[in-house]
């Protein structure tokens, strides 16, 4: 049995899960994972770094790695994905301007490239 089979038949019995949630700066990951939680999204300010939050859904746990967009930040993304189960890109659909000069688009081209 190699390292990852008894990585996955813990994590199974675990039922723990770690989810990286990224996207640009104002594009509302912060009130996603607030509204999530059940929680006041009236207050919401930029992240700096990253926030971590613990939703319990049914039998899992989840661990939502909240992580800030601004531009100075994205460099550091790569970091985050060690050991982590899922990704959620948040796209602002509204941000029109951000859609038509490719900023969205070209940050993700270049986080799944990094991630390689």
């Amino acid at each position: 049995m190699g390292l990852l089979s008894i990585i996955k038949k813990v994590k199974q019995r675990e039922k723990e899960m770690r989810v990286l949630m990224v996207g640009l700066d104002n594009a509302g990951k912060t009130t996603v994972v607030k509204q999530l939680n059940g929680e006041d999204t009236s207050t919401v300010s930029p992240t700096l770094g990253f926030n971590i939050k613990t939703l319990q859904y049914h039998s899992y746990r989840l661990n939502i790695w909240d992580v800030g967009g601004q531009k100075t930040l994205r460099s550091y993304w790569r970091n985050y994905f060690e050991q982590t189960d899922a990704l959620i890109w948040v796209i602002d659909s509204a941000d029109t301007l951000r859609m038509q000069v490719s900023t969205a688009p070209h940050s993700l081209s270049t986080l799944s490239d990094s991630s390689a």
